[in-house]
């Protein structure tokens, strides 16, 4: 097997190397470290694709390994009957640097295999990819994102033919594909022109704009609402130099909803991102600009979207006149409440009805399900599992999918998508803002009342980083100390049950197990005895575990000095199997 070294080495004797990789390679000499990050491991290619950061290396995204990933998944529809491999794949990018460039890419490389692809003339949100799988029948899509990351990295992501990201049975079999093709160098690309001339690529846009434009209308419930209040309604919109700068403006319009201010500044689709740290509507520093230009035009609240548009952040103006961020799970309460009451103001709630969240999100949403009537599905962490619960339904007909999201800023209304959906989650969210305007009241006084009636929810995700070689390693160490040790007691509460989800299993303080009807994952949760519960969980993308805390009591005070006090124990058991 080749070293780090030694494959540095090869890459720098290739002729007709990028000039960004040469240079990138040059920078590299010398620096055994950086060498071995780059060069001694292959990016990981999980069930949600791959991300990493720009450069060369097969552990970095460039365009050798966007060939080799292309490869696996051509490889893979090889196998396949020829009408299903004839369907094609559908091919969209964001605005990051060299997001055009890897998307002809893998529109090569599946030209080469004789496969169709229909590449988008410009950057499209991920939701719409979503859709356009669905929408042109293709077998599979590919999305080059790295999501909210920061400016330095790319990604790729493979979505199954239902517009949901690939199933791992089929992710699991490309992977082995792409394992198998280890000279990056060797993997055939047919020149574009040729593909063209052919029929085997075909650049799409506008026709699937409009469509899924079509399908974005049926999202607001109350469309005299939004005629009547939503003129009056002021908010702000940012795409944060995303692809929501066009699709979302255009939904919006055509919605009704005409004023609102952009922030112009970041309606550019700039890869530099210049006007935040982060690209990420979760942090608040992404909407700096827009509260200055909130306060300036009186807006009621703030919407942001992340550059591949499938995940949104808001902030609700509060009564002194400041902007307050809400959290992922508050924006999915909120809307899920809008839905929930609307729906049944309007005699058009089924009975059937369904919600589906991640185990990890808040469980205020299920309350406000169960006060309606309406069932909970709690599931793996991965938007593609809302999708697979969506096809059960639609399938066995015994479910309407009403709401999903994830607490991560990911929300999906209408099922004519399989992912999270921002451009879905604006057109709601300011119709939920404009619900409340006609009540003389603010998105801030909605989320008060909420928490007056069901209990004071609060949440907080602890990340803990593993950088370096070694990281999986100490990650997979710190699992198994949990596991091998679990958890009993946290400030002062005990754990009345806890569940290892990568055997299925949940076992009581008794002792007694009964099987969790989920797919095994490598993810613990613990309940204590004050309805609080925690869970822990390896990032699928990133170096770091993630340890979520979600409470409830009687008062915002009462949670909130609750979860200090769990989150200073929580801190001390982590750091003490760190240095264990």
């Amino acid at each position: 097997m080749d070293t780090a070294q030694t494959l540095y080495e090869k890459w720098t004797k290739q002729p007709n190397l990028p000039e960004n990789l040469l240079e990138d390679l040059n920078s590299l000499k010398g620096n055994n470290d950086k060498i071995e990050d780059a060069f001694a491991a292959p990016l990981s290619f999980g069930t949600a694709g791959m991300r990493g950061l720009l450069g060369a290396g097969i552990n970095r995204m460039n365009i050798y390994t966007v060939r080799q990933a292309t490869e696996g998944l051509a490889a893979f529809m090889d196998t396949l009957d020829e009408a299903t491999r004839d369907r094609g794949v559908a091919i969209s990018f964001d605005s990051r640097y060299q997001s055009s460039e890897f998307a002809h890419e893998a529109a090569r490389v599946l030209g080469a295999h004789n496969i169709k692809s229909f590449v988008f003339d410009d950057i499209r949100p991920t939701p719409e990819l979503s859709f356009a799988v669905r929408h042109l029948h293709t077998y599979a899509g590919i999305m080059i994102t790295a999501s909210h990351n920061p400016k330095q990295y790319n990604g790729f992501k493979i979505y199954g033919e239902d517009g949901g990201q690939m199933p791992p049975k089929e992710s699991d079999l490309i992977t082995s594909y792409i394992r198998k093709t280890e000279d990056l160098f060797s993997i055939k690309a047919a020149p574009e022109g040729k593909l063209r001339e052919a029929k085997l690529m075909s650049i799409i846009g506008e026709n699937v704009d409009s469509a899924y434009l079509d399908e974005v209308k049926t999202v607001n419930i109350d469309t005299e609402l939004v005629k009547s209040t939503g003129k009056s309604m002021k908010f702000v919109y940012t795409p944060l130099h995303g692809t929501g700068r066009v699709i979302a403006r255009r939904a919006l319009e055509e919605a009704g909803f005409s004023n609102y201010s952009v922030v112009k500044e970041q309606t550019i689709a700039d890869p530099e991102f210049p006007t935040v740290p982060f690209p990420n509507p979760e942090f608040p520093q992404a909407f700096d600009l827009a509260k200055e230009l909130g306060k300036k035009v009186d807006a009621d609240v703030l919407i942001a979207t992340d550059p591949d548009a499938d995940r949104l952040g808001a902030a609700v103006r509060l009564p002194n006149g400041d902007y307050q961020l809400l959290s992922g799970n508050q924006i999915a309460s909120v809307l899920l409440n809008y839905i929930l009451t609307a729906k049944k103001n309007s005699n058009t709630l089924p009975k059937d009805g369904r919600v589906v969240k991640s185990i990890v999100s808040t469980e205020l949403a299920a309350k406000i399900a169960d006060s309606f009537g309406i069932e909970t599905k709690n599931v793996l962490t991965g938007f593609k599992f809302i999708a697979e619960e969506i096809h059960k339904y639609e399938t066995n007909h015994d479910h309407t999918f009403l709401f999903g999201f994830e607490e991560s800023f990911g929300y999906l209304v209408k099922p004519f998508v399989r992912d999270k959906d921002a451009i879905q989650t604006v057109l709601l969210l300011a119709e939920v803002a404009a619900y409340y305007k006609s009540q003389g009241k603010t998105l801030y006084d909605g989320v008060q009342e909420m928490y007056n009636k069901y209990g004071f929810f609060a949440e907080k995700t602890v990340a803990k980083e593993f950088d370096g070689l070694d990281g999986k390693e100490k990650m997979a160490h710190m699992m198994d100390e949990l596991r091998n040790n679990p958890i009993t007691e946290l400030a002062g509460h005990k754990v009345v049950k806890h569940a290892d989800y990568s055997t299925s299993t949940e076992t009581a303080a008794d002792g007694s197990t009964t099987k969790i009807d989920l797919p095994q994952s490598n993810v613990l949760k613990y309940w204590f005895d004050d309805e609080t519960w925690l869970a822990v969980r390896p990032s699928g993308t990133e170096p770091k575990i993630k340890f979520y805390l979600g409470l409830v009591d009687k008062t915002e005070d009462a949670v909130q000095a609750k979860l200090s006090e769990f989150e200073k124990e929580l801190d001390k058991q982590i750091n003490a199997l760190i240095n264990n």
